[in-house]
């Protein structure tokens, strides 16, 4: 009897559902690569950059903020973009015209759900095309409220689009109709799905957004225990590759923040950028970790690698470090410990939960775009409070995670790059 016949067919399920798991937290990277240039853009609108409070240049700071905003947009842009992302990663052998369907079949859902706003306060004139005018005389008149599924409706969208896109993407009509063959069918099919995903958001999203709100409020309410609770969970599920499922709602969709022009956003990043001083729970605690502990991790890795190897192994670390100190990237020297010494990611995860936790509960609040590195920690150095803290916090958790990092991996002879048997290191260097 074969291995593979051994298997159950509840095992392979579970494996099969695991894989598309993962490859749709994969999708999910693409939309987010792009929120760099967007958070750029967006910070040099601000009125301390190339506004009246900086070098003066108005029409320049307009274009700037304009066009950032336009990517981080709650409501069309970031959720356009997370549609676009899925369904180009969960498509198989993707092209241009899945795009095309995913951008036909968003464009329709997101003015469907346009032409019915919600009721205007009672009291309050309704303005055609316009919004609600105040009852009290003032004449002042407030934008109409529409329901909002945000990043979670793009990436519904976009796996329809994914699936539709796959099932009928080689599909043949009869020859008088045959200019809709194939990839051209798929936009027409998506117009119309659409249709019935908008009147079903409009039906069952509101409950189901007053639900996420309320979870919002209250992991917020518990601040500290909430974010440390979120960065554990977050360097957990990165081993299996579901952190973005954990990253995107909490980051782009719970809470909201209303800007001094009306406009909401929603999630903590778009709120920390929007310019909310309560915003960046979910985001702060990774600052200490990404740009102090983790290269002080990679020296202690250094440190305890055979002396023969310790110039190899520092220059590798070295790289690592630093990309992680710049840029918050740390999958490169995460991945050098996380399977070959379990013990010290677990130790790892659980100091990131502490991380967030102690820098919430000193009233650390910062940002980014891109990751917690120094190049969204100088960028947004005017939006966040008390940033400085965060350098003195990192420092601590630099002497904690060298420490224990050196200690771990001497204490328990533990194989990090550099101490691996010689064997293997030949076997290596021969293949």
């Amino acid at each position: 009897m074969s291995a593979d016949s051994t298997v159950s067919p509840a095992r392979v399920r579970w494996n099969k559902a695991f894989q598309g798991l993962q490859k749709m937290g994969r999708s999910l990277q693409l939309p987010i690569a792009v929120l760099p240039a967007a958070g750029i853009l967006n910070r040099l609108g601000q009125p301390d950059v190339f506004g009246d409070d900086g070098l003066g240049w108005t029409n320049v700071s307009k274009v700037m903020t304009g066009a950032g905003g336009a990517l981080l947009d709650g409501s069309l842009g970031l959720p356009l973009l997370f549609c676009v992302g899925v369904a180009i990663g969960m498509a198989k052998k993707a092209d241009g015209s899945t795009a095309l369907a995913a951008v036909a079949g968003f464009l329709v859902y997101y003015n469907v759900l346009r032409q019915f706003p919600e009721d205007c306060p009672k009291g309050s004139k309704v303005l055609p095309q316009i919004g609600c005018q105040v009852a009290d005389g003032s004449g002042e008149v407030t934008a109409f409220v529409f329901q909002n599924p945000g990043v979670f409706g793009g990436i519904v969208m976009g796996f329809l689009t994914a699936y539709l896109w796959q099932r009928f993407h080689r599909t043949r009509l009869v020859d008088w109709l045959g200019f809709f063959n194939g990839r051209r069918l798929v936009p027409i099919i998506m117009a119309f799905v659409a249709i019935l995903f908008a009147a079903l958001c409009l039906w069952v999203w509101p409950p189901i957004g007053d639900a996420l709100e309320s979870f919002s409020d209250w992991l917020t309410g518990i601040g500290a225990w909430g974010a440390g609770v979120f960065g554990l969970a977050n360097r957990a599920l990165l081993v299996i590759g579901l952190h973005q499922f954990l990253n995107v709602p909490m980051w782009f969709q719970f809470g909201s923040y209303t800007k001094p022009d009306g406009t909401v956003v929603h999630g903590d990043i778009n709120m920390f950028l929007a310019g909310d001083p309560n915003a960046g729970q979910f985001t702060t605690g990774f600052f200490p970790i990404m740009m102090f502990a983790l290269p002080a991790a990679a020296l202690a890795i250094t440190h305890c690698a055979r002396p023969q190897r310790r110039k190899e192994v520092g220059g590798l670390m070295l790289s690592v470090g630093l990309t992680s100190f710049v840029t918050g990237i740390t999958e490169p020297l995460e991945y050098s410990f996380m399977f070959i010494a379990p013990l010290l990611y677990v130790v790892h995860a659980v100091l990131t939960g502490v991380s967030m936790a102690v820098t919430w509960a000193l009233g650390v609040k910062d940002g980014f775009s891109f990751s917690a590195g120094l190049i969204d920690y100088v960028i947004n150095w005017n939006l966040a409070t008390r940033p400085w803290l965060i350098i003195p916090i990192g420092l601590c958790f630099a002497v904690v995670y060298y420490g224990v990092f050196r200690f771990a991996i001497t204490k328990f002879d533990l194989k990090t790059p550099g101490r691996e048997p010689e064997e293997e290191v030949e076997d290596v260097t021969k293949g």
